[in-house]
Formats: structure tokens, C-alpha cells, sequence
């Protein structure tokens, strides 16, 4: 998979090197690539944002960057012949689950667009749904400073999913959010530490009995955190 990424302050993407996510990049699982913004500016002061029409506080990013770095890294579709999807963190779009993350680790082209200050001129999202798919997608209903972290985030998340970055694709499918539900509670050795006894089950060899013991904490833990993933059966 190819990811673009258009931000003003491109190292915050170093840790996107490490671990595993790095280890995919060594290996050309994954293609990252991160650029600056103002490298698509023509002014000496590289000035990425200007005064909003219609008044109001903040700046808004303009829109001409934004068209000529698209153009050039979006333009283009993929070697299977498929336009990019292109990502816009923002609080005013759909909320980014485990299903997004497993359906946008699909696709061969992702750009993700790092907004700052008040946002970027809505007609950046309109062009861009010239090139290729158009996603606004927010971590959740708060507000960052700007699509950094919001971008690191929905990275780390798809790029686990693409085959070969997980060491062992197994891990994967017992993850909170997967079957819908929150993960069950994990330990490992020693089997009592400060007091605290490893639950008996654990220990009995009993793979059937252990199975349902882990769907029943399944059930119980996101009863108790997030009622609103049960399904109504299990509520």
C-alpha cells in the first residue's frame, strides 16, 4: 500500500519509522511518504493560510496548495487502475471504527490531508472528489489542534491490518472491536503477583472452557464500558 501524507509540520510523522509500521516500510510492505505542504507555495513567506471570507477568528488554509499537491499526488490512479482515497481528519466528519480502519486497509492509495488553524477552504474537499474517493473522518467529538495525530492514528490502525506488518495475523482477530465487542483481560506469568492470583481457568489446559470464560469477560467488559456496542441480544 502507497500513503501520502500533506502537512505543515511533517516531523511529527518520525514515529511512523519505528516499530512495526517501520519494519513494514524496510520490508516494502509499505510505501509512506510524507510532504510539506509549503512545498507547493510560491511566495518567499511559503504562507499556507489567509483572513476568512464572511470575517470570524482564525485563518483558513488555501486552497491553491492544497489543488497543486493533489494534483500531484492523487492524480494519478494506482497500478490496478484505481483512483486514490483521500482523507481529511476533521470533527465534522464520520467517526473512524475498526470497520474503517480493516476497510481503508483495503485499498492500494490512501493521501491523508493534515488540516491546521480554523480548516481548509471547502472547495479543496470539492476538487478533491475529482481525483478520487473523498473521506472527512474524525478520531472523535473533540477538537485537536490540527489532522497530525488524528492521521498518525488512522495510519497505525490500517497499517497493522495489511497483511505481513503483524508478525502473527492471529493476534489480530481476537482485538477489542473485532467481533464488535472490547477484548477480554490478558495476563502471563507469574501466576500470582502481589497478592494477585491469574483466575483459575486460565490455568486449567481446558481450551473450550477458556474460550467461553474470555467471551463471557468479552460480554461483561463492554457491558460495564461501552454498553452501546452489545448488540440487543447480549445487552
Amino acid at each position: 500500500m502507497r500513503i501520502d501524507v500533506l502537512s505543515i509540520f511533517p516531523s511529527y510523522f518520525d514515529g511512523l519509522t519505528l516499530s512495526l509500521l517501520g519494519k513494514a516500510q524496510s520490508a516494502g510492505i509499505l510505501d509512506l511518504r510524507v510532504r510539506d505542504l509549503r512545498d507547493w507555495t510560491s511566495d518567499r513567506h511559503r504562507t499556507v493560510d489567509d483572513t476568512p471570507y464572511g470575517g470570524g477568528a482564525g485563518m483558513v488554509m488555501k486552497p491553491e496548495p492544497w489543488g497543486l499537491a493533489l494534483d500531484e499526488l492523487a492524480s494519478a490512479p494506482s497500478a490496478e487502475g484505481r483512483p486514490p482515497t483521500i482523507i481529511f481528519p476533521s470533527p465534522a466528519g464520520e467517526v473512524f471504527t475498526q470497520a474503517t480502519a480493516r476497510d481503508l486497509s483495503t485499498r492500494d492509495h490512501l493521501v491523508f490531508g493534515c488540516g491546521r488553524y480554523e480548516g481548509i477552504d471547502e472547495r479543496v474537499f470539492e476538487y478533491a472528489a475529482t481525483l478520487g474517493e473523498v473521506r472527512l473522518i474524525s478520531l472523535g467529538d473533540y477538537v485537536l489542534n490540527g489532522g497530525e495525530v488524528a492521521t498518525m492514528a488512522m495510519i497505525e490502525a490500517i497499517g497493522r491490518l495489511i497483511p505481513g506488518v503483524v508478525g502473527n495475523p492471529e493476534s489480530l482477530v481476537e482485538e477489542s472491536h473485532e467481533d464488535g465487542l472490547l477484548e477480554y483481560p490478558s495476563y502471563t506469568k507469574p501466576s500470582v503477583w502481589r497478592e494477585r492470583p491469574v483466575p483459575e481457568v486460565l490455568l486449567s489446559g481446558n481450551h473450550a472452557v477458556i474460550a467461553s470464560w474470555r467471551r463471557d469477560q468479552q460480554i461483561e467488559r463492554t457491558r460495564r464500558r461501552r454498553r452501546d456496542l452489545l448488540p440487543d441480544d447480549e445487552d
